[in-house]
């Protein structure tokens, strides 16, 4: 015999023993293939080594101490700047914007970023889509200490690569004071 609320309740019940997970999009439960994970680890060493690098920690610390590399600028005013604006031109000439293009000439990365402890941009070898990304999980990992990566390979916001994002916090004593940001490319 038919029972409408059978039909309901077993949903309900599967529901609640997923909780919210049930409403996450499958991405968030997949796993990176294998080699692409191996990938993805060997960067999130190299960025972790690369945050670490004197130049790095200075320009965010520096950054920090004058309220961000460009005080003001926000993700709109980014926006409207042109690359060859004198902000662009002067934040990409920095000693550790070369170092960052240096980095960024290795093509298993399509980026490498440096923000700091806002999510403001200090360094880069591009015009970064967003001068700000406090907002978005590799900041809100790295700057908790945390090493990041996402569990997709999906095109990145600004490069328009296939990649799987990552970070890791930059640090002075122990302690985040900015995040370094990079995408490894999947082929």
């Amino acid at each position: 015999m038919f029972h409408p609320l059978k039909r309901v309740v077993l949903p309900v019940a599967i529901a609640g023993f997923l909780g919210a997970g049930l409403l996450a999009p499958l991405s968030a439960f997949a796993e990176l293939p294998a080699n692409v994970k191996a990938k993805v680890e060997t960067y999130k060493k190299k960025l972790v080594e690369w945050g670490a690098n004197p130049t790095i920690v200075k320009a965010v610390k520096e950054a920090n101490a004058k309220g961000g590399e460009l005080p003001g600028m926000t993700n709109s005013k980014w926006d409207e700047l042109e690359n060859n604006s004198p902000q662009v031109v002067g934040l990409l000439s920095s000693p550790a914007s070369k170092l960052v293009a240096q980095w960024e000439k290795d093509k298993n990365v399509s980026k490498v970023y440096v923000r700091d402890d806002k999510g403001n941009l200090v360094a880069a070898s591009n015009k970064a889509l967003l001068f700000n990304n406090a907002s978005r999980p590799p900041f809100k990992a790295a700057i908790k200490g945390e090493v990041f990566n996402a569990n997709e390979v999906k095109p990145d916001p600004t490069t328009q690569v296939k990649s799987v994002q990552i970070s890791a916090p930059v640090l002075d004593g122990g302690k985040p004071i900015g995040i370094i940001h990079s995408a490894v490319t999947v082929e």
